[in-house]
């Protein structure tokens, strides 16, 4: 089974730049790069795969980037050669490293790269490599591809295409209420019993993500973990430092260094506030929201059915918010909200210039547009629309 995001990938092999593949741990990645090694293979192609879990190649690399020449050998005049690497950001300067290789051979090695966390291409990957270097994030899995990796080939072409018939509607409610609590890993929506996705689960967020505050060098491991417990009760709620650092043990600053790690890890997205004032909007608070749900409920320990959690418009909201973001890109996504408390959920900006604003509901019979007069009014050139269960499907 294929992620949509390597026909992507695929696109740019003809081209010089490298292919850096970044997301969470256990999203795929390194699946995908051994899918694209199989079918260059395949072709007869010039392709070499390389772990960097490998100590003695790590230790090859890092002692001279060179070394490379000795694990594939030196390319012909006449031959492109394909170098995969997986977990890239363990050489000690791989910006280094890659624009050595890229500079040297240019037209001769097109490297696909891996790396689990962005805060090694903040920290290790240098603006050396502006202009020679394409990044791709691989999230978890959406609900289309769920469908996809399910064999509901039937189901997923309507999946968010305006119109779902009638007769899809119950199949995709019940793949739908799964998603949200048990979200998009692969080896969690391949597994084939409920206890078997809660063990990944758990395993995913006890120990994947605990290994990265290890590798971030981030003291106090299991507070680390702790506050991101803590995060996923606020699920959709403004992220305050200031009351989370006394009760999580922490002070600001580590709470604050914690939630970077987070989000660079691709745990948690931030969503920033709409305001006309972009120094106002900076002062404001963020919303947060989880980049899997199924992760999210892990660290709640709470999977029960959707019918009956109290939670399950705040598992909504987020998913409308992955929606959103994939569909708008992160930079075009705000929330709004007053000081009185009226708020709006999403405010999302297409490429056109044109804004629509977006509330999530389970429930749509809850939503009445009188209630969100003050944003109406404050801002008439922008449709609000209420997205219930059913219109999450079709928008």
């Amino acid at each position: 089974m294929e992620r949509q995001l390597k026909n992507e990938i695929e696109k740019d092999l003809e081209t010089k730049y490298i292919s850096l593949i970044i997301g969470a741990r256990q999203t795929g990645k390194t699946t995908i790069l051994k899918q694209i090694f199989s079918g260059l293979k395949n072709k007869n192609i010039s392709v070499f795969y390389l772990t960097l879990e490998d100590k003695e190649i790590l230790r090859m690399l890092d002692d001279n980037p060179k070394n490379l020449l000795q694990l594939i050998a030196k390319p012909a005049d006449t031959e492109r050669r394909y170098v995969l690497i997986d977990e890239v950001q363990y050489l000690n300067d791989p910006s280094n490293f890659l624009k050595y290789h890229y500079d040297t051979y240019l037209d001769k090695i097109k490297f696909i790269v891996t790396g689990s966390s962005s805060f090694y291409i903040d920290r290790k990957f240098r603006d050396s490599l502006a202009g020679r270097k394409r990044i791709y994030e691989l999230p978890a899995m959406s609900l289309k591809e769920v469908l996809i990796f399910k064999g509901e080939d039937d189901l997923a072409p309507h999946l968010n295409n305006g119109n779902i018939p009638l007769l899809y509607m119950d199949r995709i409610k019940e793949h739908f209420y799964e998603y949200l609590i048990y979200g998009g890993y692969p080896e969690v929506v391949l597994s084939g019993t409920d206890k078997e996705k809660k063990r990944v689960l758990k395993e995913i967020a006890d120990s994947y993500a605990k290994k990265d505050a290890v590798e971030s060098n981030l003291s106090y491991h299991d507070k680390y973990l702790n506050l991101l417990k803590m995060l996923a009760f606020g699920t959709g709620g403004l992220l305050n430092t200031n009351s989370l650092a006394p009760d999580a043990g922490l002070d600001n600053k580590t709470v604050a260094q914690y939630i970077w790690v987070m989000r660079k890890s691709f745990h948690i997205h931030l969503l920033p506030p709409f305001h006309n004032n972009l120094i106002s909007e900076l002062r404001k608070m963020s919303k947060l929201y989880f980049a899997d749900l199924g992760l999210r409920n892990a660290l709640t320990n709470d999977f029960s059915p959707i019918g009956n959690r109290p939670d399950k418009g705040e598992l909504f909201e987020n998913y409308i918010y992955l929606l959103l973001k994939e569909r708008y890109g992160s930079d075009n996504l705000r929330f709004w909200r007053t000081r009185d408390g009226k708020e709006v959920d999403f405010i999302a900006k297409d490429d056109n210039g044109n804004s629509y604003a977006y509330e999530a509901k389970f429930d749509p019979a809850a939503f009445s547009i009188s209630k969100y007069r003050s944003f109406t009014e404050t801002y008439p050139e922008i449709s609000l629309k209420c997205v219930g269960l059913d219109d999450a499907f079709r928008m």
